[in-house]
């Protein structure tokens, strides 16, 4: 089991979750967060003070996957979130070592799993 973290941009994220949903990817949790990378620092005036913006604002996928969904969920989010620019976002793919569904009380992949209507 792995989590996926993608920092990507909020414009690229309907993008993003319909190729998640095109690659029966589901569930997820989406965080819009600030951060800063490789993007060149702006500067604004505000009031007459000359500020400098140096986060920008991001959204943060999380999604918890089996084996098999790994490279499925890399490549629709690498596919759907990039347009080539500086600040298209990284992705984190990191070992989770226990999961558990509070509503049922199912482990590990049981808990990953989809489920079914």
């Amino acid at each position: 089991m792995k989590l996926i973290k993608a920092i990507i941009r909020p414009d690229r994220l309907n993008d993003v979750l319909v190729a998640l949903f095109h690659a029966e990817v589901r569930g997820l949790t989406v965080s819009r967060v600030r951060g800063h990378g490789g993007e060149r620092e702006t500067q604004e005036t505000y009031r007459g003070t000359t500020v400098r913006m140096e986060l920008a604002d991001k959204v943060q996928l999380d999604i918890g996957v089996s084996e098999p969904f790994v490279e499925r969920t890399v490549q629709a989010i690498l596919e759907s979130a990039r347009t080539g620019e500086v600040g298209d976002g990284k992705i984190f793919v990191l070992p989770v070592e226990r999961v558990y569904r509070i509503r049922t009380g199912e482990e590990d992949l049981a808990a990953v799993t989809p489920v079914s209507s």
